[in-house]
């Protein structure tokens, strides 16, 4: 039974530790998959989603057609959606390759200079308003992400939105 109880508290409470609702976004530079820079405290006055994934996540890979189409819907509204990913560092082409059918941009986190702790399971989407502060975390083992769960985490903070 205690066994049990360690297993559930390393798998879906300790993912929660990486970055809690309430926090600042953390400083996150880098350059995108396209060679574009970027800086995630550039983005203070719109609402972001930051999804972590990997390549190797079903679940991640699952998720991410429903966030590029939620963030296509909202971007007129300043919605911005990046994803980081999280594969090592010589898996750039099959990061490339996955993201190739998706219009968001994204980096690695291999290669990014951030403050972000590392998430101990993906995927892990962060919803952070436009003053940088993280209102909302989507995961499995809480509330996942859903067309639902996006809509109701963003729109309330799209309509607070300069």
């Amino acid at each position: 039974m205690r066994r049990a109880a360690l297993f559930i508290l390393l798998c879906f409470a300790l993912p929660a530790l990486a970055l809690d609702t309430g926090e600042a976004a953390p400083a996150l530079k880098g350059t995108t998959l396209d060679g574009k820079a970027f800086d995630l405290s550039a983005l203070k006055g719109h609402v972001v989603v930051l999804n972590l994934w990997a390549t190797w996540c079903g679940p991640c890979r699952e998720e991410m057609p429903l966030l590029d189409a939620f963030a296509k819907q909202h971007a007129a509204e300043g919605l911005v959606l990046v994803g980081l990913d999280e594969d090592a560092k010589g898996d750039a082409d099959k990061v490339k390759a996955a993201m190739a059918p998706f219009s968001y941009p994204a980096l690695m986190a291999a290669t990014a200079d951030s403050d972000l702790r590392a998430p101990r399971a993906l995927p892990v989407t962060y919803v952070i308003d436009a003053q940088g502060i993280v209102r909302a975390k989507l995961w499995a083992g809480g509330t996942p992400v859903t067309e639902a769960s996006l809509e109701q985490a963003v729109a309330p903070l799209l309509a607070k939105a300069p």
